[in-house]
């Protein structure tokens, strides 16, 4: 089993609050984390996508007092919304017994609805940490990683064709289950051909209204398909900087697929071969970078692109809690060369730091004080800050 980052944060919150919300998409590694740490301490496990799980909770209030004195692990948290108004009343009440934290576990795959539900219920008791998939931090193998993304299932594949069996029956699981069940009436043939046209745009700004014409739908469905896939923590929605710089700049969103292994499962990339002779490649290996540098960023980090209407871009910029500005620029190349238009915004945004990363293996420094980095010292030195 490869041992997560995040196993030492949840330990740490469980201490320090009554409830911890564990939240991440469907088979990323949340389920198997829990019992980890189930195993440090006395803690009883509940599975709220089964029937006997739901039948256990039919008087939730009872049931829970008898495991006053464990960690309650309550797995797919969201299928009982009305379920944190009980929460509250049973840590309340176990506050003035003496007992105040390390009450609940919370698993969650819908971000947005869980943590708006839980927030009104249990302010002040629960802290959030979010578990993706394998990132860089946790394997060695990049390539690997890149490939077939970081779903345990799929990295620890016997081999490429049946990572992509896996993803692909994960997306069909999405499609045909998962989304239905949380109560959105979409043709499952719409969605995955949203999905993968989101696949092909990987990286880029988006085009509400060009997606809405390939789908044959309006602007607001197109937004209400995003909206889901956001808050089912399968796509990532990196705003534009915004900052007072006097200079036009992009207002939509860059999006991307999370997970880079869902982005070639839904194109049909297999192999490394496939993946290198697609034009998708530049957009994949960026969100690859993009999203393992926010993964590994510390809490409070804020994290954006730049762009205007001149041409002046950087391909991430994070914000860093102790005021750094790094202006990120991500090639797919063993020569990196930064163009005009990143000297330009580099200048707008007044970064502190300037950084080229690419796939090689040498850190060196190139003019204007910028560095090039290889991926994995990006993330080693995210990790430090």
């Amino acid at each position: 089993m490869i041992e997560r980052r995040k196993h030492e944060e949840i330990a740490l919150l469980l201490d320090e609050f009554p409830a911890v919300a564990l939240l991440g998409p469907r088979q990323a590694g949340k389920t198997t984390l829990a019992l980890e740490i189930a195993r440090h301490r006395a803690a009883h496990y509940i599975d709220l996508e089964s029937e006997q799980g739901l039948a256990r909770m039919a008087d939730s209030n009872a049931y829970l007092s008898d495991f006053a004195n464990q960690l309650v692990i309550l797995d797919e948290v969201q299928r009982l919304p009305g379920l944190f108004r009980e929460l509250r009343g049973l840590i309340d009440q176990g506050r003035q017994q003496g007992k105040a934290n390390g009450r609940f576990l919370l698993l969650g795959s819908a971000s947005i609805d869980l943590m708006r539900q839980s927030s009104e219920s249990l302010a002040g008791r629960i802290a959030y940490v979010e578990l993706g998939p394998l990132d860089a931090a946790e394997v060695d193998d990049l390539d690997k990683l890149w490939l077939r993304g970081g779903f345990p299932n799929s990295y620890l594949a016997r081999s490429d064709a049946a990572a992509m069996r896996w993803r692909r029956n994960l997306i069909r699981t999405y499609l045909e289950r998962d989304i239905p069940q949380l109560g959105p009436r979409i043709a499952a043939e719409t969605l995955r051909r949203f999905w993968t046209m989101l696949a092909h745009i990987q990286g880029n700004v988006f085009n509400a209204a060009s997606i809405a014409r390939g789908l044959g739908v309006n602007g607001k469905t197109v937004a209400s398909y995003l909206d889901l896939l956001v808050d089912l923590l399968l796509v990532r929605r990196l705003e534009p900087w915004s900052g007072n710089v006097g200079k036009r700049l992009v207002k939509s969103p860059k999006i991307s697929i999370r997970d880079s292994g869902l982005v070639h499962a839904l194109l049909g990339l297999e192999t490394r071969d496939d993946l290198l002779a697609h034009p998708v490649v530049g957009g994949s290996f960026e969100s690859f970078v993009i999203e393992n540098a926010i993964s590994m960023a510390p809490d409070g980090t804020r994290a954006s692109f730049y762009r205007t209407s001149a041409g002046a871009e950087c391909d991430l910029v994070l914000e860093l809690p102790n005021s750094e500005i790094w202006a990120i620029e991500i090639k797919r190349s063993t020569a990196p060369k930064a163009r005009r238009g990143f000297w330009n915004a580099v200048d707008d945004i007044g970064a502190t730091r300037r950084l080229l990363v690419y796939p090689g293996a040498d850190r060196y420094r190139i003019e204007q004080g910028a560095e090039v980095l290889p991926v994995q010292q990006l993330i080693r030195q995210l990790s430090r800050r």
